[in-house]
């Protein structure tokens, strides 16, 4: 390559090569509310949809599952519709490391499942609510999909949204 073609390449397409992570997560509903976590990063508090990253050698449905017991306490197994979504986050180039996550996110329905005595055994967790779609535009969620989240209903079909990014 001559150097005025390596001038014209994006500078984001030229940090070293990440693979990227995979996340399954779910749109936990009751009624019109969706379960959101609280995380807590370099004493930055944001909220994220529960879910988590996904092992090698195991189904998205299976690890969705395995991280809803593990963030949320959920040990009866959630029929998921899904996916329902998938959002690819990429950290900007000015960010401190590179990072590469792929969202892909299911949903179900809660019920009448009370979340009173449910803990998480995730350290990350620092609580849980659920969110009336009108208070979602109030908190920090990461990917920042809170108008996908207003819009959505069980049924829709899969929609890829893009690059959101939220520091």
């Amino acid at each position: 390559m001559s150097a005025a073609s390596a001038a014209s390449v994006p500078r984001r397409y030229s940090r070293v090569p990440i693979e990227p992570r995979i996340r399954v997560s779910a749109i936990l509903r009751r009624e019109d509310r969706i379960l959101l976590c609280r995380h807590e990063k370099h004493g930055k508090g944001y909220w994220l949809l529960p879910g988590g990253g996904v092992n090698s050698g195991e189904s998205l449905v299976d690890a969705l599952h395995r991280e809803l017991v593990e963030e949320v306490g959920l040990e009866e197994e959630i029929p998921v519709e899904g996916p329902v979504a998938i959002v690819d986050s990429i950290a900007p180039q000015r960010s401190f490391a590179a990072k590469h996550v792929v969202h892909i996110i299911f949903a179900g329905d809660l019920g009448r499942r009370s979340l009173e005595a449910v803990t998480s055994k995730d350290a990350a967790v620092r609580g849980h609510r659920l969110f009336g779609l009108g208070e979602l535009e109030e908190v920090v969620l990461h990917p920042p999909i809170q108008r996908f989240l207003t819009r959505w209903r069980p049924g829709d079909p899969v929609v890829y949204l893009g690059p959101l990014w939220a520091p």
